[in-house]
């Protein structure tokens, strides 16, 4: 099962560098939102899995740059994750402004026990929740 969230993002001054792009480095902080608003959609919010435990380092992250973007430009943010069971979780990503492709890339991550911060399996409310999200927002690998 592939699953699918989006985001909008509105560049800020802030987010811009001298050359007036959105600065390389707040692409990574989109990529964190789209992430973690997926896992709100899945009814399953980052700050719940702390609570119970667990924590989702980032292990690598990838970022290709296609076209630059600039104030106050409004960005679509997609997060898409093809369910494995694996112990690593691999995130990719698109931004976009229209239907123009601005940037995409990946991160891969890995559950890890917040009191031993040794790896651990993916917990089971971790794919149930998505699982449950993919029943109205997923499609088949077939699709």
């Amino acid at each position: 099962m592939i699953v699918h969230h989006t985001t909008t993002y509105r560049v800020r001054y802030a987010d811009t560098d001298k050359m007036q792009y959105m600065y390389n480095g707040n692409y990574l902080t989109l990529f964190e939102i789209g992430r973690t608003e997926l896992l709100r959609a899945c009814n399953l919010p980052y700050a719940e899995l702390e609570r119970d435990g667990y924590l989702l380092p980032v292990m690598e992250a990838r970022v290709f740059f296609k076209k630059p973007a600039f104030y106050d430009d409004v960005l679509l943010v997609e997060c898409t994750y093809k369910v494995e069971l694996k112990p690593t979780i691999l995130l990719q990503y698109r931004i976009l402004r229209g239907d123009e492709l601005v940037a995409e890339g990946y991160t891969l991550h890995t559950f890890v026990d917040n009191e031993s911060r040794k790896p651990i399996r993916p917990p089971k409310v971790f794919f149930t929740a998505i699982e449950e999200y993919g029943k109205t927002h997923g499609e088949t690998e077939e699709a």
